[in-house]
């Protein structure tokens, strides 16, 4: 019998009792981020199939702290969330198991605001108004450490809720905010129309964004799945790097997105260095990267006390050349 990969958000008696001819990945934001794009080419290139899965399809959920939710609710095996969210959930007893390091970047987010606005600086920001998705977000996160860098307080501008990054474009567009973040693949989409104010990789640290997740049950139970559903990112990583053109055009299918865009956005990625750590990762671990996320819980307020993140690592689920995490310089 093929063992299920459950559903991260809509886990509900129904697809918990589905037939395992008809397993599905739900992946955070997936089709609106391009964290998810490594699913994407597994999906179509048949990478799944490979390592003797059978996924038919991929369902997107709307971020980590309901991923995380919904994953405790059902009968989930596998999922991806920032390694911040799992820490907290993790100290209310979720017992979650953190088993891949997915993204381990967030420094690709830049800040824009209106072509021709006199903001150009972080230090123009002053009395300005700057958007960020939700309260307790990363986003919210990083718009601290960018005004730490510009040596700003909270209190010299105004933080505005948006929702999401779209809306925030939309928000800047139409005057309501002054500054909004923006990542790929929405920055491809609307470079022309914005002026970008800040660039991550100038103001931000190495921060761990994404990681693959399972429950201790899970880990028990299900390794052999867990295995080969990463080894299928991992090809997928690789192809993604090897062949970034069939990879824009893959995407851009099956998401319906105009090709030049993902071209652009796939590019930008691909080329992607943060003190020379890629975008993707294979699955190997950045540890230091990680702690920097607790800490930027901690910062918002999402996290109090100390946490053990280490004993929440397990790295036995990844190939053997991949269980040793990033050095300094990193190593791939």
């Amino acid at each position: 019998m093929m063992r299920r990969l459950a559903c991260l958000v809509a886990a509900t008696a129904a697809l918990a009792a589905a037939p395992a001819h008809a397993e599905q990945l739900a992946i955070a934001q997936y089709g609106i981020t391009a964290g998810g794009w490594p699913y994407t080419i597994a999906l179509e290139r048949g990478f799944f199939r490979e390592e003797g899965l059978n996924i038919t399809g991929i369902i997107s959920s709307q971020g980590g702290g309901t991923s995380l939710r919904n994953m405790l609710a059902g009968d989930v095996v596998y999922g991806e969330a920032n390694p911040g969210a799992i820490v907290v959930a993790n100290q209310q007893g979720a017992g979650l198991k953190i088993i891949s390091d997915n993204t381990i970047s967030v420094a690709d987010l830049v800040w824009v605001a209106r072509p021709g606005s006199p903001i150009r600086t972080i230090a123009d920001l002053r009395g300005r108004s700057i958007g960020y998705t939700n309260p307790r977000s990363t986003t919210q996160a990083l718009a601290f450490l960018m005004l730490e860098a510009g040596h700003l307080r909270q209190e010299d501008v105004r933080l505005v809720r948006t929702g999401g990054f779209g809306e925030g474009l939309a928000a800047m567009q139409n005057g309501l905010i002054d500054v909004t973040p923006v990542g790929e693949p929405l920055l491809a989409e609307w470079r022309s129309r914005v002026q970008i104010v800040v660039d991550g990789r100038d103001v931000l640290p190495v921060l761990a964004n994404v990681v693959g997740l399972t429950t201790e049950e899970g880990a028990r139970r299900h390794g052999d799945f867990l295995r080969a559903v990463l080894r299928a990112r991992r090809k997928a990583v690789q192809f993604l790097y090897a062949n970034p053109e069939e990879s824009a055009a893959i995407v851009a299918r099956s998401h319906n997105m105009a090709l030049d865009v993902v071209r652009s956005a796939v590019r930008n990625l691909v080329e992607f260095r943060q003190q020379g750590l890629p975008y993707f990762s294979e699955g190997r671990f950045n540890i230091e990267g990680m702690r920097r996320m607790v800490d930027v819980q901690r910062m918002i307020g999402a996290l109090d006390g100390e946490a053990n993140l280490m004993s929440m690592i397990d790295m036995s689920f990844l190939p053997a050349d991949l269980q040793t995490p990033y050095t300094n310089p990193p190593q791939q």
